[in-house]
């Protein structure tokens, strides 16, 4: 009898052993759906992989399902999605690249434990990948960088490595080097694996065959890719090898270290390089801190946390389904289990496993899976769930928008709705809701102006109201910390600026500044008084 709690402890290592969560990032247009897709292919989760920007092709991106997304060819959610590959069980996060919707990505990255950054080899570096490349630093989140399009014309790959380097600060070591780019793009030679691919540009052919040479001098390379080629290669493959560091997978797991592969993902070309290499050295379920003690994945109590809110996923049912990354224990179906924030027990009897839109219900999900909860407005982001222990996980903060804009009803008769979805909507955490204190006018506000057609726009399909804007002249929202509510500074400050003080969604105390110079005025002015620009302080 004594063996049985043993032999299920094994069966629960290895289930942690075999999860593999990641996040794929990029500036738009870099190609991150595309990989998803073909991450997807390759594990046999889909016949035929989606293109996320063309008319003519039926077949979307399987991780753009919803309306707006198809119209417009981006992404706007985060999607999940997850495949077996070779015993491996895999959950992709693709997130949206457009800079109007980088928050998503920013809570997105709390709950990966690794990360793989697509870089456009014609543009480089892009703005929104320093960004987020800073969010995954801040966190030392082992980051695998590849270089997407080779099949076009772009910039030398020496010269994209130097790029990578100084702009993001990153320690590459290339796993893979292209032979030629562009109209000349003769495959690539693959330094993990020591075999070289040859590029057919034909797309429709799963998988390319590699042909093995552990040593570059063999003449069967000039042979096979011909004579400049091939002395091109030796003297490029020498130059990887005297400028940059060998693969080291300690380092690379503590974020000091990034491979770099090369590749082309909507001909399918270098996808599978970077699967294999990535189930072999990307990081199982990583431990998280909570603001009591860190936790580990292997402890025998389940804790979790909601690290987004979808509302609508079935517009039909209005339903809204919360995310969950599971960061220690088993889930299990029909178990009650403790919100930490509201102190009560709930139990959920059909949490969901992803596949873009598709889902199906799971009794058991381990230690890095993503499970979805339907939920009936219990739920914020960055809630806990446990099985008794008050645990708070940290790091999901609302950051100060950069726009701002008056909300109006357009419709009269449609009140109800109009509130009913905002409220909904601010707690997916697309946007912000302040509500004014002089005259209790509500206002919006966002990180990209694309994101108020996209609230007009679900607000209008999804819950039938119709809204109006109008311009609100505000720099920054800053939370507020008094030294005590009751502070005589803090009173006269109230009196004075009432105009600009507003509440946000959970009730805290927000300063609307109009521009930098009367913040630092009011902050001079008002010295006990702290001035945030994230609502968690």
């Amino acid at each position: 009898m004594v063996s049985l709690p043993k032999l299920f402890f094994m069966s629960f290592l290895s289930e942690i052993e075999r999860r593999r969560t990641f996040g794929i990032v990029s500036h738009p247009d870099a190609g991150k759906t595309t990989l998803t897709e073909k991450l997807l292919l390759f594990g046999g989760a889909i016949q035929e992989a989606g293109a996320v920007k063309s008319n003519k092709i039926k077949k979307g991106a399987t991780s753009d399902f919803m309306e707006i997304e198809r119209q417009r060819g981006i992404s706007v959610a985060t999607s999940v999605l997850a495949f077996e590959y070779n015993g491996i069980k895999i959950n992709i996060l693709d997130t949206p690249g457009h800079k109007d919707f980088a928050e998503d990505t920013f809570r997105t990255l709390t709950a990966v434990d690794s990360v793989i950054v697509v870089i456009d080899v014609a543009k480089g570096v892009e703005e929104q990948t320093e960004k987020l490349v800073k969010v995954c630093r801040m966190r030392n989140i082992p980051i695998i960088v590849f270089i997407n399009k080779m099949d076009r014309e772009g910039k030398d790959a020496f010269d994209l490595l130097d790029e990578i380097e100084q702009k993001l600060n990153l320690k590459v070591a290339p796993l893979s080097f292209p032979i030629g780019m562009g109209y000349d793009f003769k495959g690539i030679y693959n330094l993990w694996e020591k075999n070289i691919n040859l590029f057919t540009g034909d797309s429709k052919r799963d998988i390319e065959e590699t042909i093995k040479i552990s040593d570059v001098s063999d003449p069967t390379l000039n042979t096979i890719i011909g004579d400049t080629a091939a002395e091109t290669l030796r003297e490029e493959l020498e130059l990887v090898e005297g400028i940059y560091p060998d693969f080291n997978k300690e380092e690379y797991l503590n974020g000091d270290l990034q491979p770099v592969f090369f590749g082309s993902a909507l001909n399918n070309f270098g996808v599978r390089e970077l699967l294999d290499c990535f189930v072999s050295i990307a990081p199982q379920p990583r431990p998280k801190n909570s603001e009591e003690r860190l936790v580990e994945p292997d402890e025998d109590k389940f804790t979790g946390f909601v690290f987004k809110i979808h509302a609508n996923m079935d517009p039909n049912h209005r339903d809204r389904l919360a995310f969950i990354k599971i960061v220690s224990g088993e889930f299990k179906r029909n178990t009650p289990y403790l919100h930490v924030r509201h102190n009560k027990k709930l139990k959920f009897s059909s949490p969901n496993a992803f596949f873009a839109e598709k889902k199906e219900i799971v009794d058991i999900s381990y230690p890095g899976d993503i499970v979805g909860l339907h939920d009936t407005g219990n739920f914020k982001i960055g809630d806990t769930l446990t099985e008794g222990e008050v645990l708070n996980y940290k790091g999901v903060p609302s950051f100060s928008p950069e726009h701002f804009r008056y909300i109006n009803n357009a419709d009269p008769l449609k009140s109800k709705q109009l509130y009913k979805g905002i409220d909904q909507l601010m707690d997916e955490g697309v946007a912000q809701l302040f509500t004014l204190d002089l005259n209790g006018r509500k206002v919006i506000g966002t990180v990209g102006a694309l994101q108020y057609e996209v609230i007009q726009y679900r607000l209008e399909h999804e819950y039938g109201a119709k809204c109006s804007y109008e311009n609100l002249n505000v720099h920054k929202a800053c939370w507020i910390e008094p030294e005590s509510m009751n502070h005589p500074e803090f009173v006269e400050f109230k009196r004075i600026k009432q105009r600009f003080l507003a509440t946000d969604k959970q009730g805290q105390l927000v300063f609307f500044a109009d521009s930098i110079f009367s913040l630092q005025m009011t902050e001079q002015k008002y010295p006990s008084i702290k001035f945030h620009l994230t609502s968690e302080f």
